[in-house]
Order: structure tokens, then C-alpha cells, then sequence
């Protein structure tokens, strides 16, 4: 909302010579009778400028105007906060449901995963939850090139394992140089930990964390 001050071009502060020079610029400038083809906006114009010029002009009604325009800019600054603070507590609910609807989104495709069902149904098991396409055939990506990753970990660990049944004791004996006792009990293998963490275990962070990345844009 443009000021009577703006009207006759120049600042709150401006002296009375310098809102009367003013005045007769702009009248001058929009004057109907300088103004052919443009009559009704020249008159509108002028008609401002001499409203803006009557208040302007009078110390007194000056002096109203700037306290009322004063108050109303600080009612209007109040409901501008108000207004920035209401969005700001909008948007950081829509973020904190889309985290938390991206997680449950996760959850489910990885446990389609584990089951065994290949990406289409990932993507297909999201859309029939209400979740976003995009989203979707991003989150069905990621889930899948980790469980895929899994299971190829999970492969080479179990090739690796040596066959402790197939060992052949000659070999072994002229390898180390000591002799072949016959009958000799075999000392007890340590059983593997159960709960060893497999070599495969930071590769799948790795994923996951870029399964998350990839949709809010997070860096660790």
C-alpha cells in the first residue's frame, strides 16, 4: 500500500518545500489536459496527488497521519509474524509426517524384501499404500540393490568357509613339516560366533544411509 509520502515522491522525513516542490511536479506530470489518451488515469492520479498534498501540507493533519500510519504498520508487522510463524510450524509438521511416512514406507519394503518378493512388488506393495510415485520406485530401488547386496554377501561368506571334513592330513603335515600322527584326535575347532558381524554389514549402512539421503538430502 503505497503512502502519501510515495504518492508525491518523497520520504517520511521530507521538509515542507520539499513536499510543495514535489506537489507541483507530479500535478504538472499527470494533469488531464497533458495527458491525451489517458484522461481517466491522469485524473485519477491527479486526485491523489492533491489529496496526498492537502493532508501532507497541513502540520497538523500531517502529524494525525504519520501516529495512524504508525500504528498500522506495527498491526501490520504483528500479523506478518504471526503469519511467518503459523507457516513455519506448518512446514515443520509436513516434514516431521513426510519423515515419518518415508519410514514407514522403508519398513514395509524391507520386510517384503526379506520375505523374498523382487522389486515390482516393492513398488507395487508402496503404491497401494498411498505412497507418492516417485517415492515409491525409490524406495523399491534402494530395498532391492540392498537385499540384493545381502544375499551376495551372504554368498561369498558361506564359498569362503573351508570344509573341515575334506581336509587331507598328509597334505597338511608336509605343509607344516611335522610328522603324521595316525589316529591322532583332532584338537577341537572354536565354533563360530553366532552373532559375528558379517563382512557384508558396511556395505548395507552404506546403502540404507543412501536410501535415506536420496529423499530428504540429509548428509551425515
Amino acid at each position: 500500500m503505497a503512502t502519501l509520502y510515495a504518492k508525491l515522491g518523497v520520504s517520511q522525513d521530507a521538509t515542507s518545500e520539499e513536499i510543495k516542490r514535489a506537489y507541483r511536479k507530479a500535478a504538472m506530470k499527470w494533469h488531464p489536459d497533458r495527458n491525451a489518451g489517458q484522461e481517466e488515469v491522469a485524473r485519477a492520479a491527479f486526485q491523489d496527488i492533491k489529496d496526498a498534498y492537502a493532508i501532507l501540507s497541513d502540520d497538523n493533519q500531517r502529524k494525525i497521519y504519520d501516529a495512524v500510519y504508525a500504528q498500522e504498520m506495527r498491526q501490520y508487522e504483528a500479523l506478518e509474524r504471526r503469519r511467518r510463524e503459523v507457516e513455519a510450524a506448518q512446514a515443520r509438521k509436513a516434514k516431521a509426517e513426510a519423515e515419518a511416512k518415508y519410514t514407514q514406507m522403508v519398513g514395509v519394503a524391507m520386510r517384503y524384501a526379506d520375505e523374498g518378493h523382487n522389486r515390482d512388488v516393492l513398488f507395487g506393495v508402496l503404491l497401494g499404500r498411498d505412497c507418492d510415485t516417485d517415492v515409491a520406485q525409490r524406495i523399491a530401488d534402494s530395498v532391492w540393490a540392498l537385499q540384493q547386496s545381502r544375499r551376495a554377501a551372504q554368498a561369498d561368506e558361506s564359498a569362503a568357509m573351508p570344509d573341515a571334513g575334506c581336509a587331507d592330513p598328509v597334505a597338511t603335515a608336509a605343509s607344516s613339516h611335522e610328522p603324521i600322527v595316525e589316529d591322532a584326535p583332532s584338537p577341537p575347532q572354536p565354533a563360530a560366533a553366532k552373532h559375528d558381524k558379517p563382512v557384508h554389514e558396511p556395505r548395507a549402512a552404506g546403502l540404507f544411509d543412501s536410501l535415506w539421503q536420496g529423499f530428504f538430502g540429509v548428509r551425515s
